[in-house]
């Protein structure tokens, strides 16, 4: 990942160095097990871990200019290790195990420590929207179906919503971490042949990992419910962002992206603020949309491996997770400096003329006593009236012939009161209230 979207808690689990130390321990505790049955000498076992390099930078170089020779990234490696570790001792790294034994043991990992990140960083998100909803839980705001005035609701209202989606979206990454961190250390093509199950126990118990049957690779759907958990929070992220552009237009102008000291918005124009976080959410979730792809296409692998997964994988799990935990923090960022106008909410419920109470109006008249369809023309000659020559809805209603305005003024004033449309407003935070934050 370009360093503009990286983040320093998910750089250092997918860095080169983060690799390569996993790799050293789950080899250190592979010899350790097989110490612990007699298969290697006990100060063997003892001798590799207390030589072991020290996995820096210039480690990694020393790896990365074997592998120039072998071709082969775990053969160079344990080329470099075993050398590092010397004497007899040496001779006992990689024993009975093949290369996806140490790089989807890693993998598997490393994906479970970016999960982790990406839960606390979700839980986090969801504090920040909970607070927003609840401080504009009564801020008046139209909702709108298709772009066009509907009923009203209210900002919190629909803050609360995303706090329930992004909810479901850190159950899903809770769900997809139990999925990923998993190890197998059951050799070429999983059957064992020369390295005990006691060996994979012992190493997954180490790591926290839990064995599971596989052939020479850990099955690739597991890595596909990774991506989708990231993709998911993506686009819930988007979600909120495109709601937050739309609500920012010039025309609409009901919330603004904090705008610090000394920000520029535009290179040509000084008058501009534009919403430039909820865009870049927006074009980052598509990103990590399309690596679920990728993913998806790696689960069907050649008999019991082939690599066609592998460079796909260097490149999207960890751009996916990064990008996951950009959008989350770059998102929490925008919400906690949002400005919100409550004041432009009403002016643009209100410059509807009162149409946003047609529904109510509705079945207002159908409770006292005309046929739905009756009421329906009512209701929508008078509406259309209203939006073609700008005037007051509840005055056409009145004037309108069909409509007996004395009889009816009760039952009027019911429909267009706005407490009446928000009177259960409740029940959306009633299951915010019950988030765990």
């Amino acid at each position: 990942m370009i360093p503009r979207y990286s983040t320093p808690e998910m750089s250092a689990i997918w860095s080169d160095v983060s690799k390569f130390a996993r790799w050293l321990e789950v080899e250190l505790l592979a010899t350790e097990a097989h110490a612990a049955i007699g298969v290697v000498p006990a100060d063997d076992a003892a001798e590799c871990r207390a030589r072991a390099p020290h996995v820096d930078e210039a480690l990694v170089q020393a790896i990365l200019d074997r592998e120039a020779i072998t071709d082969h990234d775990v053969a160079a490696f344990v080329d470099v290790v075993q050398e590092a570790i010397g004497g007899t001792a040496g001779k006992w790294i990689h024993y009975g195990l093949t290369s996806s034994d140490v790089g989807d043991t890693t993998l598997c990992w490393q994906m479970t420590d970016a999960m982790d990140v990406l839960i606390e960083q979700s839980t986090s998100l969801l504090g920040t929207i909970v607070e927003l909803a609840r401080s504009h839980r009564d801020t008046v705001m139209i909702g709108r179906t298709h772009g066009i005035h509907a009923e009203p609701t209210t900002f919190g209202a629909k803050v609360a919503l995303w706090a329930l989606q992004v909810d479901r979206d850190r159950q899903r990454l809770r769900a997809a971490r139990d999925t990923v961190a998993v190890m197998k250390l059951s050799g070429a093509v999983g059957t064992y042949s020369n390295v005990p199950p006691s060996v994979e126990a012992h190493v997954g118990g180490a790591l926290g990992l839990r064995p599971v049957a596989a052939t020479q690779v850990i099955a690739r759907d597991r890595h596909a419910e990774f991506l989708y958990a990231c993709a998911s929070t993506g686009a819930t992220c988007e979600l909120m962002a495109v709601e937050l552009r739309h609500l920012q237009r010039t025309e609409v102008r009901e919330v603004q992206e904090g705008f610090k000291a000394g920000q520029k918005g535009s290179s040509a124009m000084p008058h501009k603020r534009n919403p430039i976080s909820a865009e870049t959410i927006s074009g980052l979730a598509r990103v990590i949309r399309s690596n679920l792809l990728a993913g998806l296409q790696d689960v069907a692998l050649w008999h019991e491996r082939d690599i066609s997964h592998s460079s796909v994988e260097r490149v999207v799990l960890p751009d996916s997770s990064q990008l996951a935990h950009y959008v989350m923090r770059r998102l929490q960022r925008l919400l906690g400096g949002l400005v919100v106008f409550p004041e432009r909410m009403v002016a643009n419920l209100d410059a509807s003329h009162g149409l946003v109470f047609s529904q109510p109006v509705l079945l207002a008249l159908v409770s006292s006593g005309a046929t739905r369809d009756e009421a329906y023309r009512i209701v929508q000659r008078n509406a259309m009236r209203a939006w073609d020559e700008g005037s007051d809805f509840r005055t056409l209603l009145e004037s309108d012939p069909d409509v007996d305005a004395d009889r009816l003024a009760p039952v009027l004033d019911e429909a267009f009161d706005l407490r009446r449309s928000l009177r259960h407003i409740g029940e959306v935070f009633d299951q915010v209230d019950a988030l765990e934050v």
